[in-house]
């Protein structure tokens, strides 16, 4: 299986609540540590990454954290200025048309827009070039919106192909749609929790990316794993001290949890599961994000036991 570092973009995806902003902040980390010039970005949420790596947050312009680590938040009306002179190359027409304000009012009514702008300026950087030619940036990082909103957001392109006339705008949808669709580019990382309604959502995410937006699935993460430390007979051996019987059965329970889980995901994504640990600290910070990083190697190189 080839690794991460095999690919330019890397969209990180999942259920809610599921850590997936965690691990696409150690899958940048990594990306950095391997001197590739690599840009995270976080999609108009309120910014975890930069904080999670140690940093002050970064806001909507791209702003080195360290060596060959740069993050950026993509917010709408920044990009709506920076995706529209991108397109019409003009800036006095851009604020004739983008800063007038009863044109601005109309605008929010546009279906796809603000995904269309936001999208846009993330596969723009994917095609900047260096002076000698070469991409501006080896690895992107998207921390891309939760499950379903996922799928509206990368759908944009083929919703854009589909409504409008040829022009500038389909002209650029189209180099968005085969950034997207291209698999030596492009990856997904689907991460899931081992519980049973993460499993389910993250089945269907990889359904969605394949049917509705030919993102091909490249890997999927189950965080929060459970590792094995109680057997049978350790249960037994616990019978006479029922508080630690609780304790030493509730983690088993969870470990076969996560086997189940992993099983799942294996058998119906068709594709390797990277199990990352439950890591117990009361401040998950830049250490907590060292140890994911470290787990997470076998899936950016691509060697078993990295």
């Amino acid at each position: 299986m080839a690794g991460l570092l095999d690919k330019r973009v890397w969209i990180v995806s999942g259920k809610g609540g599921v850590g997936k902003s965690t691990i696409a902040a150690a899958l940048a980390l990594r990306s950095a540590r391997a001197g590739r010039r690599t840009l995270v970005c976080e999609i108009n949420t309120q910014e975890r990454i930069s904080r999670l790596l140690g940093h002050e947050p970064v806001g909507p312009e791209v702003t080195k954290l360290e060596d060959n680590l740069w993050a950026v938040d993509v917010r709408p009306q920044e990009a709506m200025r920076e995706y529209a002179l991108m397109v019409l190359r003009f800036e006095t027409l851009y604020k004739t048309v983008f800063e007038n304000k009863v044109v601005r009012y109309f605008l929010r009514f546009i279906p796809s827009l603000q995904e269309l702008v936001l999208l846009g300026k993330i596969l723009y950087h994917a095609q900047e070039k260096r002076p000698d030619g070469k991409p501006l940036w080896d690895t992107i990082v998207m921390d891309a919106p939760a499950t379903g909103h996922a799928i509206t957001f990368l759908r944009v392109p083929q919703v854009l192909l589909q409504t409008l006339p040829p022009g500038p705008m389909t002209r650029e949808a189209l180099k968005m749609r085969d950034i997207l669709e291209d698999p030596a580019v492009t990856a997904a990382v689907l991460v899931s929790l081992p519980e049973e309604l993460p499993v389910n959502e993250t089945l269907e995410l990889h359904a969605a990316l394949r049917d509705q937006v030919k993102v091909r699935t490249h890997a999927a993460v189950l965080n929060a794993a459970f590792l094995e430390r109680f057997t049978e007979d350790d249960l037994e051996a616990l019978v006479d001290q029922p508080e630690l019987l609780r304790v030493a059965r509730s983690h088993h329970d969870r470990t076969a949890q996560t086997v189940l889980s992993e099983m799942k995901l294996e058998r119906n994504l068709h594709v390797p599961v990277y199990q990352v640990p439950r890591i117990f600290t009361p401040d998950f910070d830049r250490s907590a994000i060292e140890q994911v990083m470290g787990h997470l190697e076998p899936l950016v190189t691509g060697k078993a036991g990295a």
